[in-house]
C-alpha cells in the first residue's frame, strides 16, 4: 500500500471549488452532505471515505481518478512502470490507476491495495458502467445489492456499477485485486 504522509485531499478540494466558484455549503447542498463535513476536509481535520469523497465529486461531475490525475503526459502512453500509476485516493484502501484517467481512455484499470480490516467506506458505491476484478491475494467480501459473497485469491466478480455496492476486506493479511471499469467513471 502507498502511504500518504500529508492529507492532500483537502487542498485539492479547496481548489476545486474554487474553480468552479461554489461555496462549501453549496457542494455540501449538492452532495447531500453537512456543510461541517467540507470544512473539515478542507481543514485537513478529517480524511473522507472513498465513499464520501465519491459523492462529493458526483455533486459536481467529477471522476476520482480525475480528481487524483496529474497533468496529462505528452503522446500515447502504452506501458507503465509501477512508480507510474497514480493513487486515486487518500484513505486506508489503496487504489493505483493504470494511465491517465478517464479523459484519454474507456477503460479504467486499477490495482487495489486493502489492509486488514479496511474497506471502501460505510456509503456504498454508484456509478456508470460495468466493473470486474480478480483477487490476487487475501480475502474480500464484495456487496452488490442485496448479495454478499467473501472472495479468495484467483475468484473474481463482475457487475453493473449503478447497483450500489462495497468491499471490505475481512482476512487477516492484506487483500490485492487487480479491477477494471468502464467507462472510467471511478
Amino acid at each position: 500500500m502507498v502511504e500518504m504522509s500529508e492529507n492532500i485531499v483537502g487542498p485539492r478540494l479547496r481548489s476545486l471549488r474554487g474553480r468552479l466558484k461554489i461555496s462549501q455549503r453549496e457542494l455540501a447542498r449538492r452532495a447531500e452532505v453537512p456543510s461541517s463535513t467540507v470544512s473539515l476536509i478542507e481543514s485537513g481535520k478529517i480524511n473522507p471515505s472513498v465513499g464520501a469523497l465519491k459523492r462529493l465529486l458526483d455533486a459536481v461531475d467529477l471522476s476520482l481518478s480525475d480528481f487524483f490525475s496529474l497533468e496529462p503526459s505528452e503522446g500515447d502512453q502504452i506501458f507503465f512502470r509501477t512508480e507510474e500509476f497514480r493513487e486515486i485516493s487518500n484513505c486506508n484502501v489503496s487504489y493505483r490507476m493504470l494511465g491517465p484517467g478517464k479523459t484519454k481512455s474507456s477503460l479504467q484499470i486499477l490495482y487495489e491495495s486493502y489492509p486488514p480490516g479496511s474497506d471502501s467506506g460505510r456509503v456504498f458505491l454508484t456509478h456508470d458502467g460495468e466493473e470486474g476484478g480478480v483477487i490476487l491475494e487475501g480475502q474480500l467480501e464484495v456487496t452488490v445489492g442485496d448479495r454478499t459473497c467473501v472472495l479468495n485469491a484467483g475468484d473474481g466478480y463482475l457487475f453493473n456499477s449503478a447497483t450500489p455496492h462495497r468491499f471490505r476486506n475481512i482476512g487477516s493479511v492484506e487483500c490485492i485485486v487487480v479491477s477494471a471499469c468502464t467507462p472510467p467513471t471511478f
